[in-house]
């Protein structure tokens, strides 16, 4: 394994708003990291590295629940308001809950992001700029 929880930590700790995510996602890719998938309802999220090797987190925040009825339309907004830096990462989760996602999976070679819902099902799938 190339990369440690601690190295990602560091990395991410360096995020402020959802408009530093691609610097986020340059470093982690320049660690060693090939995708991870991160959990709304705690915070938990599994790197993996090329060979699908990985390493998680533990929970990051007390459990939330999250919402059955996906809101799509209602997530976007939230998503945009995000990128552009008007909500801290808390916040993102708490609206991902809101509107019934469940997590996301982040491919750094394709460099996409896809949000799937409470049942796994992939209900958007992003770019991430570079």
């Amino acid at each position: 394994m190339k990369f440690t929880i601690d190295e990602i930590k560091a990395e991410h700790q360096k995020v402020k708003s959802g408009a530093d995510f691609p610097n986020y996602i340059k470093a982690i890719k320049d660690l060693g990291v090939a995708n991870y998938v991160t959990y709304v309802s705690d915070g938990n999220a599994e790197y993996f590295d090329a060979e699908n090797r990985s390493v998680s987190t533990r929970a990051k925040y007390e459990t939330m629940d999250i919402a059955e009825d996906l809101n799509l339309k209602e997530f976007k907004s939230r998503l945009k308001l995000h990128q552009q830096g008007g909500t801290d990462y808390p916040t993102f989760c708490k609206d991902c809950a809101e509107t019934g996602i469940k997590g996301w999976k982040m491919d750094l070679t394709h460099l996409t992001c896809t949000y799937f819902d409470n049942s796994g099902n992939d209900v958007l799938t992003e770019q991430v700029p570079s």
